[in-house]
């Protein structure tokens, strides 16, 4: 094996055991469960931008013990469905909360009968989680006289909330102001949320709207570097994502008694809770100013996301409202793209994770997502991405692959001046380079197709990983999800024995090979065997193991990514085949096969000779001692003669 297939093979593994490293140094951490009485705790009412107008610490509770007294809602308040083809749930009046939806076309397993996928749940279950809106008071307002978590509203038109009907909301203070909250959705995860107060008294009010997504506790992440779970949000054009670990530690704000960052929006923006597949999010309108708000608060335990719009002033007989889009739903590319452009939403596709390679992996996906769309399936399309990916980068192989049929040619030469330089490593050197500048050769010229591969190779492993596409997508037969290892093991015979495979993620799991990564090593092999093995019996030993180590490295990584690793294996063997061919190198595949179980038979003996040093010098003094005999018996002959 030359020393381009010796970089490649190296410098591949060095990128396998950067991510070995990331797993062993940042463990993904263990969530613990909230505890029941802060599950239960009321969520914060969110004081608006006058904060120096509105009474100290409004709305939010002294104390630990006064959070506590709030009475939590129960699941069995009135409430009002909500049926799209993508959502099914509940309104809840209380509040007027979005608190109760679930995604009807996605499922917690691959099972029929699986449980669907459930976004937001109300308080008094055991991960609350939901969206709500409200006014802020200002100047001579209290609390009282707004709408807040707690304010049952009144149904004034509406029964059911569908893509084809709107549901409007109407709650009167009793003190001139009537309150109006009127709720649309469309067919896919977007709702619209419209909300109008009306001044009937005799004297102007300040007071501010806002929209609010509240969260019980940490949730339980997958805690993986790769990928951001926690809060997301865009301040006009800038990208901020906060991880749930990180925003307890966000400064401390003594006037609303909780871990606070306030980010002004002039014109554009957005801000809620992203998950691996899903999303909550805020999205005020287009050209609407606000303060894109991360908050948490120890004393009940609940993050927060808001959007606090500016303080109005609505005089007598006027009336004043505000749009806000509400997103809840899967983080599927199309309708996210689709959102961005028919509402102007700025970089709105850049709620999905796309990552540090996002050059790299939007493309990539983009082309995948096109090409499924004509091939109808994941698994052959990313077969056929592969083979998109080895065209692109086909002009580097050729020359590297050129370069290697050439070093081949140089190998009886580069033998001789081994032999005439012993161990002067430097004239080696010289005559090496010397060698390679005469037959215009370049040595560094094999490397060429690593750079690219690597980087390829994590943003499609980034792809697979984080989007929603590729859950639960079918490839063939046994792989129904191409973004989890592949389902068989050998320890049960692949399905053959009466037991399952071990779960993903436990010890045991790392050496039950499925059949994906078992086709994986062999490919390798038989890629290695286009060469033959090195002279120097370690490296041989090196290269000889390496296929079955990077199977057993890869055995737990996704099936759509294995597929990738295989299809590219064996396009690569293909050209570099013809390549070899090409200039006059015939590759000798079965020899070198025959040859390498030949050595490991040898290589026993071989190995115990070398290593018994009594032996060796036995062997040594008695060659010299022969030697001797030899060269007296043949001058005495000539002096006879």
């Amino acid at each position: 094996m030359d020393n381009q297939n010796k970089n490649l093979i190296l410098a591949t593994a060095l990128s396998f055991l950067v991510v070995l490293g990331w797993f062993v140094l940042f463990p993904p951490e263990e969530m613990t469960t909230p505890p029941p009485a802060q599950q239960g705790g009321e969520p914060l009412d969110i004081p608006g931008p006058d904060i120096a107008a509105a009474p100290p610490a409004a709305g939010i509770p002294a104390t630990h013990a006064d959070a506590e007294r709030a009475v939590p809602e129960t699941v069995d308040t009135i409430r009002i469905p909500v049926e799209t083809s993508r959502l099914v749930g509940s309104i809840s009046l209380q509040g007027g909360r979005i608190d109760d939806l679930l995604l009807s076309q996605y499922r917690q397993t691959l099972e029929d009968d699986s449980e669907l996928v459930r976004l937001l749940s109300p308080v008094g279950t055991s991960e609350p989680y939901y969206a709500l809106f409200g006014w802020a008071p200002a100047g001579s307002l209290d609390y009282s006289a707004v709408p807040g978590a707690s304010t049952e509203w009144q149904l004034e038109s509406g029964s059911v909330l569908t893509p084809g009907e709107t549901v409007t909301l109407v709650w009167n203070n009793g003190d001139g102001l009537t309150f109006r909250r009127t709720l649309s959705i469309d067919d896919g995860y977007m709702l619209s949320v419209s909300q109008s107060v009306v001044n009937e008294g005799s004297r102007p009010v300040r007071l501010a709207p806002y929209g609010v997504i509240a969260r019980h506790g940490e949730p339980d992440v997958q805690g993986f570097f790769i990928l951001h779970e926690g809060v997301v949000q865009m301040t006009d054009s800038q990208l901020e994502e906060t991880d749930y670990s990180d925003v307890p530690d966000l400064p401390f704000d003594t006037r609303e008694r909780a871990n606070l960052n306030i980010q002004p929006v002039s014109a554009n923006g957005w801000i809620g809770f992203t998950d691996k597949y899903w999303m909550l999010t805020l999205i005020p309108r287009p050209g609407q100013p606000f303060d894109a708000v991360t908050k948490y608060s120890e004393a009940t335990d609940i993050f927060q996301t808001e959007a606090r719009m500016p303080t109005v002033e609505v005089a007598p007989r006027e009336s004043y409202g505000t749009d806000t889009l509400l997103f809840a739903g899967a983080k599927e590319w199309e309708l996210i793209k689709g959102y961005e452009d028919r509402f102007g939403i700025e970089r709105f596709v850049d709620s999905i994770d796309w990552g540090w390679f996002f050059f790299l992996t939007k493309p990539i996906f983009l082309l995948l997502h096109w090409l499924n769309a004509y091939v109808g399936n994941m698994g052959w399309s990313i077969i056929c991405l592969t083979f998109i990916i080895k065209a692109v980068l086909f002009p580097l192989a050729y020359k590297s692959y050129v370069s290697m049929a050439k070093m081949k040619e140089l190998q009886p030469e580069m033998e001789k001046i081994k032999e005439q330089t012993g161990d002067d490593r430097k004239e080696l050197q010289r005559q090496m380079m010397e060698l390679y500048k005469t037959r215009k050769i370049n040595p560094a010229a094999g490397c060429l197709p690593i750079l690219p591969q690597i980087p390829i190779f994590f943003s499609l492993y980034k792809v697979i990983f984080v989007t929603i596409e590729m859950r639960h997508a079918p490839f063939i037969w046994w792989i129904r999800d191409l973004s989890v290892p592949d389902p068989t093991s050998i320890l049960n015979l692949f399905g053959a024995l009466p037991w399952g495979a071990p779960d993903p993620g436990s010890l045991i799991s790392l050496i039950s090979l499925g059949v994906l990564p078992i086709l994986l090593g062999i490919s390798m092999w038989l890629q290695q065997k286009l060469n033959p093995a090195p002279t120097d019996p370690t490296q041989a030993a090196v290269f000889a193991w390496m296929p079955w180590i990077f199977m057993f490295m890869l055995g737990q990584f996704a099936s759509g990514l294995i597929i990738y690793w295989i299809a590219n294996n064996m396009i690569t063997f293909a050209q570099q085949y013809v390549i070899m061919r090409s200039q006059g190198v015939k590759p000798d595949i079965l020899g070198n096969i025959i040859t390498s179980f030949r050595k490991k038979e040898k290589k026993e003996p071989v190995i115990k000779q070398r290593n018994s040093r009594s032996g060796g010098h036995q062997q040594e003094s008695h060659q010299k001692k022969s030697r001797k005999p030899r060269k007296r018996t043949s001058q005495g002959r000539k002096k006879n003669g």
